[in-house]
């Protein structure tokens, strides 16, 4: 037998109370030097609140923390990061504007006499770092100029150069393309054969088994339970995370198909989009699939106005329409639920009702409903901000509530309900279930299921290629910019994806 990895991190009876809510109850959870322990569970659950408790932002209620032994609390960030825990978010802390060696010692620039900063020693040391996760970036490149997976390793790089034992990862691949992926996972192995624990937050529960050690599942803002990853599969996980069984994962149900709604023709823009063409019918899901940056997502802001078009036709119900903005595409009927919905969807330090509404207030064929006498008629905000809250199950203490405080999959539904009270007749998911657990993606299937029945064009786009397969109708697959080919869904397969993804 071998003998377990001494515990780098050690939590006991862990309680947090916010006003109206016991966010965690009793919470226990422990870490192992060189293991990537999986902390899992739906949005709500508690996950989040224990990673701020342990990286110093929320102080705990009840409990204890004990890291190598010795037990701690954490006054601040900065207490935290002291004792060798870090955290990387989905939201990087870069400041894009400066170098990569800059970002890694921001703040922690070591000086020469008179205090003059010693440039050369912060690149020769970020570069050793950098050169330690074969990272392939050079140190004095602007932040701004790396894709999303180079900035990741610049995040790890900086985690390291604190002396990190205890490496917290809040959805690594959310953004990542495959390859990035595989990478990021080889990265992982390295740190492990260091002694550093990793816990390893993720919504994508096929990457459990490939990385992970151990994994932990929370509910409600309690602990259900601790296993070996390899005990456990991933339906057990998710019974574990609802609390149910979850039998169709994917909620597809066939809806009678109506005339075109929306026709492309040649669409393309001034520098990368060439020639698209296609249609999508009354109760059908398009789907758009391609390897990241193939121009999926730029296909999509061409038409919603979002990035002008050179040339090409978009006909609505048969009619050519003019769309030079987001709001000649609302006003025609076009909406789109963007990739990032926290910076391009969102005003998340106003209310849900704010959020709900805008864009009906901004309508013009919506317009008159939410003013009185040039005054904003807050009653008829509230009304309809309760009606659609009700309607798509969006779970909020309150419809005042400030949008950052829901989480990720409310958030979506929130978006969705801005659009819908604009009365849309084509709408563009662009990664619709980015982010969001297992529970909320079923909900999100469901809806879009009776968008489909409410006679509406749905135009997706997904990372995920059992995702795609499973919800569309048809699929467009994308490659370097121009159309490769359109697979019906009873053709369509990976490798058929694959093949013209890669033309």
């Amino acid at each position: 037998m071998t003998t377990p990895e001494p515990l780098l991190l050690s939590v006991s009876g862990i309680d947090k109370i916010f006003p109206g809510v016991k966010a965690l109850d009793g919470v226990d959870f422990d870490l192992r030097a060189g293991e990537v322990h999986a902390l899992l569970g739906e949005n709500g659950a508690g996950k989040s609140t224990l990673v701020k408790i342990l990286t110093g932002i929320h102080g705990k209620d009840k409990g204890s923390i004990k890291v190598l032994g010795e037990e701690v609390a954490f006054a601040n960030s900065a207490a935290a990061r002291e004792k060798g825990i870090a955290a990387i978010y989905q939201e990087f802390a870069l400041a894009t504007h400066l170098d990569v060696g800059t970002n890694i010692f921001l703040g922690r620039i070591p000086n020469h006499a008179w205090f003059i900063a010693d440039r050369r020693q912060v690149y020769q040391d970020a570069q050793k770092l950098l050169d330690r996760l074969k990272s392939g970036i050079d140190a004095h490149t602007r932040v701004a100029e790396l894709g999303v997976g180079k900035r990741q390793m610049v995040e790890i790089a900086k985690a390291i150069s604190m002396g990190t034992r205890i490496l917290i990862m809040d959805e690594p691949t959310s953004a990542l393309s495959s390859e990035e992926c595989g990478h990021l996972f080889q990265i992982i192995t390295d740190l492990k054969q260091q002694g550093i624990g990793i816990i390893f937050i993720s919504h994508k529960l096929d990457e459990i088994h490939r990385i992970c050690d151990r994994v932990s599942v929370m509910r409600d803002g309690r602990k259900v339970g601790t296993l070996d990853a390899g005990d456990i599969s991933v339906p057990e996980i998710i019974r574990l995370m609802v609390g149910r069984e979850i039998g169709d994962q994917y909620y597809k149900r066939d809806v009678e198909k109506g005339e075109v709604t929306l026709e492309v023709r040649g669409l393309s823009d001034a520098t990368f989009l060439r020639d698209i063409s296609f249609t999508v019918r009354k109760g059908e899901i398009l789907g758009l699939a391609g390897l990241v940056g193939a121009g999926r997502t730029e296909t999509a802001q061409c038409l919603f106005g979002v990035t002008p078009i050179q040339r090409g036709e978009i006909l609505v119900d048969g009619k050519a329409v003019r769309i030079n903005s987001p709001g000649d595409a609302v006003a025609n009927g076009i909406v789109m639920l963007s990739e990032d919905r926290k910076n391009t969807g969102l005003f998340l330090q106003q209310s849900v009702t704010f959020n709900v509404t805008i864009a009906a207030m901004n309508a013009a064929r919506s317009r008159q409903e939410y003013y009185h006498l040039g005054c904003v008629d807050v009653g008829n905000q509230r009304q309809h901000t309760s009606e659609y809250v009700n309607r798509l199950s969006i779970k909020t203490p309150s419809i005042d509530q400030i949008m950052r405080n829901l989480s990720g999959g409310n958030q979506q539904k929130t978006i969705l309900a801005k659009w819908l009270l604009v009365n849309p007749r084509v709408i563009i998911f662009d990664e619709p279930t980015r982010g969001i657990d297992v529970g909320a993606k079923q909900e999100i299937y469901r809806l879009m299921h009776e968008l489909l029945q409410a006679g509406m064009a749905i135009i997706m786009i997904s990372s995920e290629l059992p995702e795609i397969m499973a919800l569309s109708d048809r699929i467009l697959v994308i490659s370097h910019g121009r159309a490769t080919g359109v697979l019906d869904r009873s053709e369509a397969t990976q490798e058929k994806i694959m093949t013209l993804a890669v033309k």
